[in-house]
């Protein structure tokens, strides 16, 4: 089986290390662990992976965040993958820092990049694990504070619960979205 793993970010330099990043900080960390380097393909970063049996295609998108379907679609379209082998990893402010929530479709609480590829798949039927960057920001400064940086204590954290999140890939694509659910959220 083959599998379409999404990491939502966006690139460029000044993007290196923020809490919008998340996603692609944990397929980076995925593809270390894998000892495979991304390639710059269309539309993204792409690398290619085997988990046992499972094929995993990693991409980050590199339309930003706001243009993330373009890219999705096209990489479902060009590896033949179906919509249900998909999972976005992607930042999440109602989540305390680190917490990994994993679901079956859902709404886009917001966020520009699930918007446009729900937008560009006609729908909100795709998986999605959510990575939560915390909400500690004062009124009006939400997008100053996703493009931030981690404290200290928090990147221990996320480099600590990046790590369960591959796991949470490696066993979404092993065992399936409701195994992957069971197992990882509120971890």
């Amino acid at each position: 089986m083959k599998y379409l793993i999404v990491g939502l970010g966006n690139i460029g330099s000044e993007y290196d290390g923020t809490r919008h990043n998340i996603g692609f900080r944990v397929l980076d960390a995925l593809a270390k662990a894998s000892n495979t380097a991304f390639e710059d393909r269309r539309y993204g970063f792409v690398a290619h992976m085997r988990v046992k049996n499972a094929e995993l295609v990693l991409l980050k998108p590199s339309t930003y965040m706001n243009l993330s379907g373009n890219a999705v679609r096209y990489w479902l379209l060009q590896e033949k993958i179906p919509v249900e082998n998909m999972l976005v990893v992607v930042d999440d402010l109602s989540l305390p820092v680190g917490a990994i929530r994993i679901r079956k479709g859902g709404s886009d609480g917001g966020h520009n990049g699930l918007k446009h590829i729900a937008q560009m798949l006609g729908g909100q039927g795709y998986n999605r694990l959510r990575f939560g960057i915390g909400n500690d920001f004062p009124r009006g400064a939400q997008v100053d504070f996703v493009l931030s940086r981690f404290c200290a204590e928090d990147e221990q954290t996320v480099n600590e619960k990046a790590l369960v999140a591959c796991d949470a890939i490696k066993a979404f694509a092993l065992s399936g979205i409701q195994f992957a659910m069971c197992n990882y959220n509120n971890k």
